[in-house]
């Protein structure tokens, strides 16, 4: 099953994204570990507050904890681009602290590209970044980050202002120097419309199928977790169940004195 349905083994870099976004070859993208699996992009995301720390939202997740993160997988990675994110509060200050924190995570990490969360707003920081040699992936749309401003995780840019600021910002974001955009929770249509202006892959996520390429956190799509079930999640695996039940049979053979037995043991 190693490198299902992968022809090209070359190491993917920010250039072969968009290589295959104009061959018209969708981008496949997991969080964490799946390199043996044949993904094309491995994201390091700041989700894993949510689903490794137990927070509620992203903002708790330190820059520390990123580059621990990021180093752990970098190292399991061969072929797959390897994006991590930038933690809240680690780019939204100044253009200084945001390229300053980014090298950190390029030299501790050897991650390939970063990710921001922003339009227009984070535009000074981006070029920083960029200036400073650093592939940048944008996020718009719902960008977890700014969860307590929008106080709800409901789909983004269904009213016209919203979506037409959504298109420039993802302009801009292509113009400054970005490889690439992920969108998060936004009408199909707007999101088909924006992959078909852009240059750069368009990835997406709760953005239908009109995108260059789809992610999701893997820890949701194994059913690792079970509370959060949105529309655009599709379960590959019962890992919740799986691991359940191994783990009960395992507490029923201890308590029973079954394990272990007399070949377990020295």
């Amino acid at each position: 099953m190693a490198g299902y349905l992968v022809e090209d083994q070359r190491k993917v870099t920010t250039l072969r994204l968009i290589e295959m976004k104009r061959e018209g070859k969708k981008i496949a993208m997991l969080t964490q570990i799946t390199d043996a699996a044949g993904m094309d992009v491995i994201l390091v995301g700041d989700s894993a507050s949510n689903v490794m720390a137990g927070n509620w939202t992203t903002l708790p997740i330190t820059l520390d904890q990123m580059i621990y993160h990021a180093k752990a997988v970098v190292r399991a990675t061969q072929r797959a681009l390897v994006v991590c994110d930038m933690p809240f509060g680690t780019y939204q200050v100044n253009e200084t602290e945001a390229v300053t924190n980014a090298i950190r995570i390029m030299k501790e990490t050897h991650c390939d590209a970063l990710k921001l969360e922003g339009g227009v707003e984070i535009l000074p920081a981006v070029k920083k970044i960029l200036d400073a040699g650093i592939p940048v992936c944008g996020h718009l749309g719902l960008t977890p980050q700014a969860i307590n401003k929008f106080g709800t995780y409901a789909v983004r840019a269904k009213e016209e202002a919203e979506a037409k600021k959504l298109i420039s910002d993802a302009h801009a974001l292509e113009e400054i120097g970005c490889f690439a955009v992920v969108i998060e929770k936004v009408p199909a249509k707007l999101a088909s419309q924006v992959a078909q202006e852009l240059k750069i892959p368009v990835i997406g996520i709760g953005a239908g199928g009109g995108c260059d390429g789809q992610v999701l956190v893997i820890d949701d799509m194994l059913g690792k977790t079970k509370g959060f079930s949105p529309k655009f999640l599709r379960r590959y695996a019962d890992l919740n169940a799986i691991m359940t039940d191994a783990i009960g049979h395992y507490i029923e053979d201890v308590k029973n004195c079954d394990f272990p037995n007399e070949k377990e043991q020295y």
